[in-house]
């Protein structure tokens, strides 16, 4: 199960990190600065590269690590 779990965060990391970078339905609904800032908009996409890289990291060492 948690092999699962840490696959779907690497998963989720890298929508993120394209939600940076494409404009895409799907990556629209996934951003993380929509959820948290108001008033988000194209200046603070950038933030979704940073969230997405970390919880993608975080992700793939918990695969290696278990």
């Amino acid at each position: 199960m948690d092999a699962i779990v840490n696959s779907g965060a690497v998963i989720y990391g890298c929508v993120l990190m394209l939600a940076g970078l494409v404009r895409h339905p799907l990556t629209e609904a996934m951003r993380i600065d929509s959820l948290f800032m108001k008033g988000a908009d194209e200046d603070t996409r950038p933030v979704n590269l940073v969230a997405g890289l970390l919880i993608a990291a975080y992700g793939g060492w918990s695969l290696l690590a278990a």
